[in-house]
C-alpha cells in the first residue's frame, strides 16, 4: 500500500519550483561536500540553531559530543518555533548564517526551493545505513532527485488505546482500527463503561496538534487535502470523499457525546491529561504526550497503533527535525561530523528517553524493543510515514483562523461539512496560489 501512496502523495518532492521565503537569498556560496576529509578530524567551533520545541531532543547530544573529542565544539542556539523561518531567512540574507540548521522536517522545502541549504546527496550515500533512514523525512528534504537534508529525531502521531478501559468494554484494538466504522462501534462500547469514561479525546481548538493527529486519518487511504507538485498544488478537498468522511466521524463522535465537551476549546496545553488519568479509551497523539508524561505502571495499560483510515490501511505524520547545511555555513566539515555523530545508533537508540523516536528503522533491535516498547512500532512500520510536502503548510495546518481548523471546526460542531469543505476548498487554493507565485 505504501508504495501506492508514494506514487500518489510523494510527487511534489520530486517536482521543481520556486517558493517563497521573505527575505532569504540564493547565493551564498555552497561547500564542497564531496572534497577529500569532507566531514572527518575538523577543528573549530559548529555554530548550531534548533528548535526551541526539540531542544530537549539536542542539548544531551550536544554534550556528548563535545565530550568525546577535544578538536570539534558544537554550540547550540534555541531559536523559537514561531520564528524559525524568520530568523533564518534573515540570516541568509545577511549572509551570516549557521553551520548546521535542525529544522522542523515540514519546513525543510521552504529553504530547499530557494537553494539555501547544501546538497547532501553524495555524503548520505556513503552512509552505509542510508536506506534504514526514515522516508518520510528524507522526502521533505528530496528536490529533483537530490537530497537536502537528514533525519535527526521523529515525532510521530499514532492512536493510543488504555488496555484496561478496552478489556472491561470487550473493544479490541486490532479490530477497531480496520474501519471508521469499527472505531465507531469501539467509541459507543468504551463510553458506557461510565459518565466520566469517554472513548476519545482530540484538541479541537489547537490547529497543529489537531492536524498532527487527524491528517494520517485520510493518508491511510492514500489520498490528501492538497494535490499536484509543488508549483503547481491546489486543494483535494471538495469532492473527497475520504475527508468527508473523516469529518463524519469526528462530528459522530461529538454528537453523540463520545469526547468531552471540553474538546471543544482545548489549546492542547493539558494534551493528554484525560487520557493519562485513565478516563479516555481512545487517544490520538505522539510518544512524548502519552509516554513520557506518565509512569511505568500506567505505561503497563497501553498499546500503540498506527492512525487509520474509512476502510483501514495505516499512516502517521512523520514530524521531527531534518538537519541541513545551509550554503555559506563556515564549517560545514564540522556540522556533517555532528550529523553522523547525531545519526549513530548509540545516540539514535536513547531518544525515546527524551521523548521523541528515532530515524533509523535498524534501531529496533531486540534490546531496544525491552527498553522502549511502546517505541517501536513506527520504526516497524516506518514506510507508513508521511508528511505533505509543500510551501504553505505553515498557513494551511498551523495559523488559528487558517482553513484547516476553520473546515475542522465547521464541520464537526456545526455540522455543515458541504459548506466547510466547499469553503475550504477555496482557501487551500487560495493561499497554494500564493505561496508558489
Amino acid at each position: 500500500m505504501m508504495l501506492t501512496r508514494r506514487k500518489f502523495l510523494g510527487l511534489a518532492a520530486a517536482a521543481t519550483a520556486t517558493g517563497t521565503v521573505p527575505g532569504c537569498s540564493s547565493v551564498l556560496p555552497e561547500p564542497d561536500v564531496q572534497a577529500a576529509g569532507f566531514g572527518q578530524d575538523a577543528t573549530g567551533t559548529v555554530q548550531v540553531w534548533c528548535r526551541a520545541a526539540t531542544q530537549t531532543g539536542l542539548t544531551d547530544l550536544v554534550k556528548k559530543f563535545n565530550a568525546s573529542q577535544d578538536r570539534l565544539t558544537v554550540e547550540l542556539t534555541p531559536v523559537l518555533d514561531a520564528q524559525y523561518v524568520t530568523k533564518l531567512a534573515t540570516a541568509i540574507r545577511g549572509r551570516s548564517v549557521p553551520d548546521l540548521v535542525d529544522i522542523d522536517d515540514i519546513n525543510s522545502m521552504l529553504f530547499i526551493y530557494r537553494d539555501a541549504f547544501t546538497d547532501l546527496t553524495e555524503p548520505l550515500r556513503a552512509l552505509d545505513y542510508a536506506d534504514k533512514l526514515s522516508p518520510g523525512h528524507l522526502r521533505l528534504a528530496t528536490k529533483d532527485d537530490r537530497v537536502f537534508g537528514v533525519p535527526y529525531l521523529a515525532d510521530n502521531s499514532m492512536f493510543w488505546f488504555n488496555t484496561e478501559l478496552c478489556d472491561r468494554a470487550e473493544v479490541d484494538p486490532s479490530e477497531a482500527i480496520t474501519s471508521f466504522d469499527s472505531l465507531l462501534a469501539a467509541a459507543r462500547k468504551l463510553r458506557k463503561l461510565g459518565d466520566d469514561i469517554y472513548a476519545w479525546s482530540f484538541p479541537a481548538n489547537s490547529p497543529g496538534a489537531l492536524g498532527f493527529v487527524v491528517q494520517p486519518m485520510i493518508w491511510a487511504a492514500d489520498t490528501d487535502l492538497i494535490k499536484g507538485p509543488v508549483g503547481e498544488q491546489s486543494g483535494d478537498i471538495a469532492g473527497n470523499d475520504v475527508v468527508r468522511q473523516m469529518l463524519e466521524l469526528h462530528r459522530q463522535l461529538w454528537v453523540d457525546g463520545l469526547v468531552p465537551r471540553a474538546n471543544f476549546s482545548d489549546d492542547a496545553s493539558r494534551w493528554g491529561s484525560d487520557f493519562r488519568a485513565g478516563q479516555i479509551g481512545i487517544f490520538p497523539s505522539n510518544y512524548a504526550v502519552v509516554v513520557s508524561g506518565s509512569d511505568e505502571a500506567f505505561h503497563q495499560k497501553v498499546t500503540p497503533r498506527l492512525l487509520s483510515g474509512p476502510n483501514g490501511g495505516a499512516a502517521f505524520f512523520d514530524g521531527g527535525d531534518n538537519m541541513c547545511i545551509p550554503r555559506g555555513a563556515r564549517n560545514a566539515s564540522g556540522a556533517w561530523e555532528f550529523v553522523r555523530f547525531a545519526l549513530d545508533l548509540p545516540q539514535q537508540i536513547e531518544l525515546p528517553a527524551g521523548g521523541y523516536t528515532p530515524v533509523r528503522s535498524d534501531a529496533a533491535t531486540p534490546e531496544f524493543a525491552e527498553k522502549f516498547p511502546l517505541a517501536t512500532l513506527p520504526l516497524e512500520r516506518i514506510s507508513e510515514g508521511y508528511a505533505p510536502t509543500t510551501l504553505s503548510y505553515n498557513l494551511l495546518y498551523n495559523q488559528p483562523d487558517g482553513p484547516w481548523l476553520q473546515m475542522f471546526r465547521r464541520a464537526v460542531f456545526d455540522g455543515e461539512l458541504e459548506a466547510a469543505m466547499t469553503e475550504a476548498q477555496q482557501n487551500f487554493d487560495r493561499i497554494l496560489a500564493q505561496g508558489q507565485a
